[in-house]
């Protein structure tokens, strides 16, 4: 299993995915320019010269580089620009994928919005319910000048989603072709100024005249910060959710799973009850815990895609009461236990490996805390000592530590495991923290660099060795059988050994 952030746009202040302006499209600076040079929609000469697969990833100046290019590639897919020089521009086999990706019918449910939504940020300054009354309550007349303004924005931002779509979706089939299945990751919450909630803004806890949120999302004061945090995103109006079958929430998860096999629903517990925040609080000190939509959730969306609780996750870390726990079982999900939760308390932690559920997703840390190795290089003299005699990792380094870490979550009795690619590397925070909660800025940006690559090799034997003691490798497949699949991932093979040159 590879597990990733959210695909979404993420807000461009700290470039969180947790945080974007829509839940449905993909991240448009997830697209390979050199594709798009193999497909006919760039020139080499036009493809800039790399920037350093080193250090964290300055986002800032990657948008910078791509969207002009990516927004050339779009337009001459429909037609509005010429292709290259010395190119034929789109194959028809492309163009005949275009087509039948703006014709779906779950395609057809969000993306016009999505779109629509683009173009009015482009003209109008700041957020939704600050526009001009008619576009901010979407006027039909409104709408209407709108497209017809926008009519080549539009075309442009659809062709962009569509080629993240395909070139995910290549990445994806490769992927299922070597038996390695893609989990996602949900926020349960959207953003405010979104076009998921201007294009629904019945189905969100607001002032329906204004637009603006009247309770928002956090969680009180917890482990990583005094005040709580406020996480600012509109609540749902669960009761309108129910009226309408939950069709908006099918909407989403149906999106969102065509485009991995598995997804982990991100702060599950405000399924079974969230915490509801006033809208114009400064922090998350003060709300009251309401009661979620728990199994009617569940049961109004399965009577429009089937049983999908078999392919969810659910993060049921943070406050975890008996209704949230109630529910997960319910619904049959596997919840989670971190080994760096599992210390400074009694022996009965759930997060101790004798303790673990085979029903459950086993992490050493996840993106949210600290590495394996910075933990252990700060941790305090008591959970020292508890972890040495627990691990036996007296004596040890924080790189080592880290691999006992990753041996123990292999060896747990969870029926899944899952590493950061920084514990299995052993670094410590400065080097591989990913995210610091209630920080708005210095996040998301950690990456592989060029010597974290040239390191797989001996990590990959390592890992290797502990996925076979722990009974967790995938069974080596017939030769005749590996040849044939590996035939029909050629192609797929090929892109992603392109896509792999890029920054």
């Amino acid at each position: 299993m590879w597990q990733v952030l959210p695909l979404v746009p993420p807000e461009e202040e700290g470039w969180s995915p947790y945080s974007s302006t829509d839940a449905l499209c993909g991240n448009d600076l997830m697209i390979s320019l050199d594709l798009l040079v193999r497909e006919g929609l760039l020139s080499s000469a036009e493809r800039p010269q790399p920037l350093p697969l080193a250090g964290r990833c300055d986002f800032d100046a990657v948008a910078e580089r791509k969207r002009p290019l990516i927004a050339r590639a779009a337009r001459r897919l429909v037609g509005l620009e010429a292709p290259p020089e010395g190119a034929e521009g789109p194959s028809e086999m492309l163009l005949e994928a275009f087509e039948a990706f703006k014709a779906d019918e779950m395609t057809a449910s969000w993306l016009p919005d999505s779109a629509l939504f683009a173009a009015a940020c482009a003209r109008n300054e700041g957020s939704w319910w600050e526009w001009p009354a008619e576009l901010r309550d979407r006027e039909p007349a409104a709408l209407e000048a709108l497209r017809e303004d926008a009519a080549e924005d539009i075309a442009v931002f659809v062709a962009t989603q569509f080629l993240f779509h395909d070139q995910w979706q290549a990445l994806h089939k490769y992927a299922n072709s070597l038996d390695i299945s893609i989990v996602g990751d949900m926020p349960i919450y959207v953003g405010g100024h979104s076009s998921d909630v201007w294009a629904s803004r019945e189905l969100f806890a607001l002032d329906q005249t204004t637009g603006e949120a009247a309770e928002v999302s956090g969680v009180p004061p917890d482990a990583f910060s005094a005040t709580g945090q406020l996480w600012g995103s509109p609540l749902y109006d669960w009761e309108a959710h129910e009226a309408e079958g939950y069709a908006w929430w099918s909407r989403r998860l149906g999106v969102s799973l065509g485009l991995v096999d598995e997804m982990r629903i991100d702060h599950f517990r405000a399924l079974a009850g969230y915490y509801a925040i006033d809208g114009k609080a400064d922090t998350a000190m003060e709300g009251t815990w309401r009661m979620g939509p728990r199994m009617g959730f569940f049961e109004g969306i399965e009577k429009r895609l089937g049983a999908v609780r078999k392919y969810l996750i659910a993060e049921d870390l943070g406050v975890i009461t008996p209704d949230v726990d109630k529910l997960r079982r319910e619904i049959g999900a596997p919840g989670m236990v971190v080994l760096l939760f599992a210390w400074g308390g009694s022996w009965t932690n759930t997060h101790m490996p004798h303790n673990h559920q085979e029903n459950s997703v086993c992490y050493p840390g996840t993106h949210d805390n600290d590495t394996v190795a910075g933990w252990y290089a700060e941790a305090d003299e008591e959970t020292l000592a508890q972890v040495d005699a627990y691990m036996g990792t007296a004596g040890m380094t924080p790189a080592q530590v880290a691999d006992k870490f990753v041996r123990a979550a292999m060896a747990s009795p969870a029926r899944i495991s899952i590493v950061q690619m920084q514990d299995l590397l052993g670094l410590e925070n400065a080097a591989g923290r990913m995210n610091t909660p209630a920080v708005g800025t210095g996040n998301w940006g950690w990456r592989l660099t060029s010597q974290d690559i040239a390191r797989l090799g001996d990590v990959s034997k390592t890992i290797r060795g502990v996925t076979d003691a722990s009974g967790r490798s995938t069974p080596a497949k017939p030769k005749a059988a590996a040849k044939k699949k590996a035939a029909g991932a050629a192609a797929a093979d090929a892109e992603v050994s392109a896509a792999a040159d890029e920054p």
